[in-house]
């Protein structure tokens, strides 16, 4: 698994840079490859239906329509987000259980700083103490797939309180910082991330039989 992190970048920057690596993916030119960005503050739309209704109170922030599951979201300063550009093999199209992947992902990366992470039945994403620590969204194109997480690490989460985050009251939103000490850093936590992909990746899509 190929990783890139290309540092701080406008949302339409990296959805360009996305895009290609996908389309280079579709082609079989590169192998998996796991993106790293961090967005200048951003809400972005998913596929859900009446989705805009989330927004409340954007002010400044731009909106971008976006082709991924799910509702409203931020993207801002403070989070590492990840797009995992995947070639799903033929005994996993499964987009599902590719989510309930990265969700594991991260509750094992969460789990080596001694953080307890969870999963909640009715909506995506990894939970803490009740409140969602990291959200996804996913689309996929040909069975490779794209977009991908935002893990909440030290965000302003004054950011949510001008949506409803996923449909969602933006009370259920907290970030890394206020459950661990001393904060890991960015660069500890991406490569912890990485280790726990690739494990669990090697693991689902392993030959069966």
């Amino acid at each position: 698994m190929n990783v890139v992190d290309l540092g701080r970048r406008p949302y339409l920057d990296a959805l360009g840079v996305m895009e290609s690596v996908r389309d280079q993916r579709i082609r079989g030119e590169i192998d998996d490859t796991l993106i790293f960005v961090e967005h200048d503050p951003v809400y972005t739309v998913g596929r859900t239906r009446g989705a805009e209704n989330n927004i409340l109170n954007p002010l400044d922030v731009p909106i971008v329509k976006v082709a991924r599951g799910g509702d409203v979201t931020f993207h801002g300063p403070g989070q590492i987000v990840g797009y995992p550009i995947m070639a799903l093999p033929e005994h996993r199209h499964d987009l599902h259980g590719f989510m309930r992947g990265l969700e594991e992902m991260m509750i094992r990366t969460l789990g080596h700083y001694g953080v307890r992470g969870s999963r909640d039945d009715r909506n995506t994403g990894v939970w803490v103490d009740g409140a969602k620590i990291m959200a996804i969204g996913i689309g996929a194109k040909r069975w490779v797939t794209w977009h991908g997480f935002a893990l909440n690490v030290d965000t302003d989460l004054r950011h949510f309180e001008r949506i409803n985050p996923c449909g969602m009251a933006s009370s259920l939103v907290t970030r890394l910082v206020d459950h661990v000490h001393p904060l890991p850093s960015s660069a500890s936590l991406k490569t912890q991330i990485c280790a726990e992909l690739r494990s669990w990746w090697e693991a689902w899509t392993a030959p069966v039989g």
